[in-house]
């Protein structure tokens, strides 16, 4: 594993590549952007924000998912993987946000996890990006990333590798690199074909040399 000096080294790199890494979910509020984030999971940003550009123009209140059928609301997030299942959480998540919330978005982590199909990695990027509380969201991204370059162990759980990165990464840094790592991940260090021959932080990855040394560069 990397030791703090060539972690530092990694988030400088990062910082260089992608100074205005960000979430890339467009909302307006805290409350577009959870629906937006269950929407998300095992879906792309992009197909995301295309369905929500004409979802959140239809939907602006809790009670406005609340007062249409499951059938209409799955029809109007068809085009998203797992739609069934994510309609039913939105509205059950609507429910629990007027009955125990006044309809306010919660700014506590414990509290969003307890809201239907969010969970700790949904949880953590609401309270980051909306209410600017230090965070890690652990994604596929994050994850990938973070046991290439060694800053964890590959054999670690996403509770695991978010912890390692919250003891190795200054807190005032957490929500920062969160999006740098995703940024970097998904545009850089893909899943299939990562871009090692040109990556500024090939010196110190040792994923990256074994992979290099294969294709015989």
């Amino acid at each position: 594993m990397l030791n703090k000096k060539d972690i530092r080294y990694c988030l400088d790199k990062m910082g260089e590549m992608f100074p205005d890494a960000h979430c890339e979910l467009v909302h307006k509020n805290p409350f577009e952007l959870v629906i937006a984030v269950a929407l998300s999971a095992q879906c792309t940003d992009v197909l995301v924000n295309k369905v929500t550009s004409k979802l959140f123009l239809k939907y602006k209140t809790p009670e406005d998912y609340l007062n249409v059928s499951i059938e209409e609301l799955q029809q109007d997030i068809r085009s998203i993987g797992l739609y069934r299942n994510k309609a039913k959480n939105i509205q059950k998540l609507c429910r629990m946000l007027i009955d125990d919330y006044d309809g306010v978005v919660p700014a506590d982590r414990d509290e969003l996890t307890k809201l239907p199909g969010v969970g700790r990695k949904t949880a953590n990027v609401v309270v980051s990006v909306a209410f600017n509380v230090p965070a890690i969201a652990v994604d596929t991204h994050v994850e990938r990333v973070s046991k290439r370059l060694g800053f964890c162990r590959w054999k670690d759980s996403v509770l695991e590798v978010e912890k390692a990165l919250m003891k190795k990464i200054p807190e005032e840094e957490w929500s920062v690199t969160h999006h740098r790592l995703i940024f970097f991940g998904r545009y850089h260090c893909k899943a299939q074909n990562p871009k090692c021959q040109e990556c500024p932080v090939l010196d110190v990855c040792r994923e990256g040399k074994k992979r290099m040394k294969r294709l015989g560069a």
